[in-house]
């Protein structure tokens, strides 16, 4: 038991202090060289890149719906269901929804969704951060934001990003 307290409390200054791991002095590495995080440092990740061809990688199943019958309800690949909430990047076109939303698209609006020529995988929702942006139809932006999946409203898009930020392609 004793040894067991002496370890932890040993491990735990180690990473803790920085200090330097024992090996032969040619070989000394501090613990952030070695691939340990300490807690005194911030760690930032870059957004996940999302693509069009990801977000199509997604299946249906038939299920009834207590409003609609039987319909198709989507099936979210696992790299996407781990996505979720977490910060992405996407690129497409802006597709007006009214005069107040938006809708990314992987099609220009003439051939999107709405118009037959694609499939719900082809758009994601948005919601702004802060005010929604005056945006021109099939202006094509990169946004960055959080991501989310869904698979069970079917009056509600299968993908969407949140506080999202338009970083490339604002005019």
């Amino acid at each position: 038991m004793l040894k067991k307290i002496i370890l932890g409390v040993g491990l735990a200054t180690i990473i803790g202090a920085n200090v330097l791991v024992s090996a032969p002095e040619s070989t000394k590495t501090t613990v952030d060289q070695a691939g340990f995080i300490t807690t005194n440092k911030k760690v930032f990740t870059d957004p996940e890149e999302l693509t069009w061809n990801l977000l199509g990688q997604i299946k249906f199943v038939s299920k009834k719906d207590p409003r609609y019958g039987e319909i198709s309800f989507p099936v979210v690949n696992t790299k996407l269901k781990g996505l979720k909430g977490q910060k992405i990047r996407m690129t497409g076109f802006i597709v007006p929804i009214d005069n107040k939303t938006y809708a990314l698209s992987k099609n220009v609006f003439a051939s999107c969704f709405f118009c037959g020529q694609a499939g719900p995988e082809t758009i994601m929702g948005i919601v702004f951060k802060g005010e929604t942006p005056k945006l021109k139809t099939d202006q094509y932006v990169t946004l960055e934001g959080n991501f989310r999946y869904n698979e069970n409203d079917v009056d509600d898009w299968i993908y969407h990003i949140e506080n999202a930020v338009i970083i490339k392609g604002a005019k």
